[in-house]
């Protein structure tokens, strides 16, 4: 695992940290569709994503959920974060996007990097920041943008994300990563194909220009 880490996380962190996340640190695999963290759940350790995505979303009291944001390699959560440090309860939820590989990092030890390394203290700050920013642009598509362009916005994060123009979704989960209605998607998704900008297949869609 220490060469993975290397790799992913060796412009972030020293060779010494890298050794201790090693030495710590509990090696994961998980497959696409894999619910990671619950909404109400107290979160132990925080994931270091190796490879894979994932993708974090907001649920309501009534169970609709509106996706947030993505992970990837070399990042981590600052939901995550925030809930470890302050042994609070979590309030989004984790889903492998694709299958994946994390390391996950006891809650005691992040609190001691904190203080014992600055390249993690950056680290923490810098995932704040990059988490605040894509939850501000979710928060912004939500109040400026009309549902066919965060639609389109979706799916061309879902090519960024997966590394292919097939996006593996029904309407309906597009409809709940979006916080609307499948009837709505429906309407969309076939519009852009009489656009010629996509081929709707059976729980798939082809992307072809957007």
């Amino acid at each position: 695992m220490i060469q993975e880490l290397r790799d992913n996380y060796g412009k972030f962190f020293e060779e010494k940290l890298l050794e201790e996340i090693n030495s710590v640190g509990t090696f994961k695999e998980v497959s696409a569709g894999i619910e990671l963290i619950k909404p109400g759940s107290y979160i132990k350790s925080m994931p270091l994503i190796i490879n894979g995505a994932i993708k974090i979303l907001r649920e309501d009291q009534d169970g609709d959920e509106l996706l947030l944001y993505f992970l990837e390699r070399g990042d981590t959560c600052a939901m995550t974060l925030s809930c470890c440090l302050g042994h609070q309860k979590s309030e989004i939820k984790a889903i492998a996007e694709t299958d994946a590989k994390l390391v996950m990092i006891p809650i005691e030890k992040m609190e001691e990097w904190t203080a014992k390394y600055k390249s993690w203290r950056n680290f923490v700050f810098d995932s704040y920041h990059h988490r605040l920013i894509e939850a501000f642009e979710t928060i912004d598509s939500i109040a400026f943008m009309n549902m066919d362009d965060r639609l389109l916005k979706y799916l061309k994060d879902k090519i960024k994300i997966n590394k292919n123009n097939i996006i593996n979704n029904t309407h309906q989960q597009i409809a709940y990563d979006l916080h609307t209605s499948r009837v709505v998607i429906s309407r969309l998704l076939k519009k852009l194909e009489n656009e010629g900008n996509v081929k709707l297949h059976r729980n798939s869609i082809e992307v072809i220009h957007i």
